[in-house]
């Protein structure tokens, strides 16, 4: 089964890497997707399973912001982070985790390697070594990462995961090419 083209490899990563119009207002360093990285995915040829957007399936767009008063990006972060761990947030995660789990077990279970996750440093949800919690950059996973971990961990799958950052371009692409196992051309 699956004897086509396909490489049989697959990685996920954070909704933003290819789409930065999701991104909280004034924090896009790209129109669309985060081109470098992208690029090194696509040049890899492993299948992009573009994990959804909790922030805005749990907030909305604007993440609920008050259009009036214009906080700073560090207040929203600290506003976010406390909305996403609410009860009401939590349970939605919980369900796209274990979506995201069940598309694993099958790729694993008919024979595809999935490389790992890719997430974003510095997002209240979607980082994995570096998220931001309480009015600062805390060591760590953000709320969605660490349910998907947890997910994870109970259906008995290990996954690597790394954390990229769109405004360091290199040091995502370098990261990007450990977890991809990649040798450029």
């Amino acid at each position: 089964m699956f004897t086509d083209a396909r490489s049989k490899r697959v990685i996920l990563v954070a909704h933003c890497l290819f789409n930065q119009n999701a991104k909280l207002d004034r924090c896009a360093f790209y129109p669309g997707a985060i081109r470098e990285a992208a690029q090194t995915i696509l040049d890899s040829g492993a299948g992009i399973v573009q994990m959804p957007c909790p922030e805005t399936l749990c907030l909305g767009l604007d993440r609920g912001t008050d259009p009036v008063v214009q906080p700073s990006v560090e207040e929203e972060d600290t506003r976010i982070a406390g909305e996403m761990g609410l009860s009401q947030a939590r349970v939605r995660m919980v369900t796209m985790a274990g979506e995201l789990a069940f598309q694993v077990e099958e790729y694993q279970k008919h024979g595809f390697e999935v490389l790992g996750v890719v997430g974003i440093n510095g997002s209240p949800t979607c980082a994995v070594e570096h998220t931001w919690y309480d009015g600062a950059e805390q060591e760590g996973p953000g709320a969605f990462i660490a349910v998907l971990q947890e997910i994870l961990e109970e259906r008995g799958i290990s996954l690597p995961m790394r954390g990229i950052r769109a405004a360091r371009p290199d040091e995502a692409v370098e990261s990007l090419r450990g977890l991809l196992d990649y040798d450029p051309l």
